[in-house]
């Protein structure tokens, strides 16, 4: 079977497909909608083969559907037809548990991206734990998006920023009671230390978590 991955991010739509080695991408944005967002990503992949598609989706998924809009990006994602759109059987995810699936290595494992906002994804002895932790209460009436988010690091400083992420980390591995953490995402490569039992991960992991939502346990859903 040959997969189509659309990693959807609040500045592009990343994309490969099984058997290619070299992603695409097409600007996404804050005003981007489902229906954009697959005109866009049709034409990108025209020349590619797939049979399935996975769906990494800013936002909570339930019942491989969005239950909301993403707070990033535009409207009209919740009642959109994904399959009728891209001729395919669809696997929806949160984008940040997409990418967990593949950073998992065993164990308890927290992974925490930082992007444009901040996804959160507990993965238990191989079974995924999509959680909503980033629009949660940390200080000053504040969330913990809005001090280690993209918004956060522009306000405060890398220096600053980089000192909220390691108590958020710490904060967030506490409370799931995690063995090891995985950080994620766009804004990653800012750090200039990790904090105690984490490591780094990569984009390429949330193409290989949307290959494993087809190819390996039916848990990943």
């Amino acid at each position: 079977m040959k997969v189509l991955v659309i990693d959807v991010g609040g500045t592009n739509v990343k994309l490969l497909a099984t058997g290619r080695r070299t992603p695409r991408k097409v600007p996404s944005g804050s005003a981007l909608t489902a229906r954009q967002m697959v005109a866009k990503v049709l034409p990108a992949v025209a020349d590619w083969q797939f049979d399935a598609v996975s769906i990494g989706y800013p936002g909570p998924v339930d019942g491989n559907r969005p239950r909301k809009d993403p707070v990033n990006l535009g409207k009209g994602w919740v009642r959109f037809d994904f399959e009728q759109a891209l001729g395919a059987p669809v696997r929806m995810i949160n984008d940040a548990a997409m990418q967990a699936i593949g950073s998992y290595d065993g164990g308890n494992m927290l992974f925490v991206g930082l992007g444009t906002g901040l996804g959160t994804t507990l993965v238990r002895d191989g079974t995924v734990v999509p959680l909503e932790m980033a629009h949660l209460p940390y200080r000053n009436g504040r969330t913990f998006e809005e001090y280690v988010g993209e918004q956060g690091m522009l306000e405060f400083g890398k220096p600053r920023w980089r000192r909220h992420v390691e108590r958020v980390v710490g904060m967030l591995m506490n409370a799931t009671v995690a063995d090891y953490v995985v950080i994620g995402g766009g804004n990653a490569r800012h750090l200039r230390t990790l904090p105690p039992q984490a490591r780094l991960g990569t984009n390429a992991n949330a193409f290989r978590g949307g290959f494993r939502m087809w190819q390996e346990r039916a848990s990943w859903r």
